[in-house]
């Protein structure tokens, strides 16, 4: 897979390293404006509401495989949600996420309890895993 194919991956690594460290300046310069974030409980856009779910999740994401193709990522995912305010640890789970990637920014995402289920939001496949990348 060439450079620019993987282009919309290194943007989506470089929002989950913000969003790990709750660096709140890189996370706007890779998100857009109005940025959807799909939930339980439906759709929501903009970026006070992805600055609001940070402040409240204590969530860490470690990646464990990636998908690309196109405009769309998918990872694979280790998470760990902490209370913000003590940082004990409240549990963990295995999840996956879906991206949305347009001119530089993440423009949409969803997290999903089945990595099948974030590789379908996303109309992705086991072939498009990148391994190594």
């Amino acid at each position: 897979m060439n450079g620019a194919a993987l282009a919309p991956l290194r943007i989506v690594r470089e929002w989950q390293e913000a969003v790990n460290r709750r660096d709140l300046e890189r996370l706007r310069a890779v998100s857009a404006a109005e940025i959807a974030i799909v939930g339980p409980r439906g759709v929501g856009h903009g970026f006070e509401l992805l600055t609001d779910w940070l402040g409240r999740a204590g969530l860490v994401l470690e990646t464990t495989r990636s998908f690309v193709r196109d405009d769309a990522v998918v990872m694979e995912q280790q998470g760990v949600w902490s209370a913000i305010e003590n940082g004990e640890r409240r549990g963990a789970a295995t999840v996956a996420s879906a991206f949305r990637v347009a001119e530089g920014r993440v423009v949409w995402y969803a997290r999903h309890d089945t990595l099948a289920a974030a590789l379908g939001a996303v109309a992705l496949t086991a072939a498009d895993e990148v391994v190594g990348g």
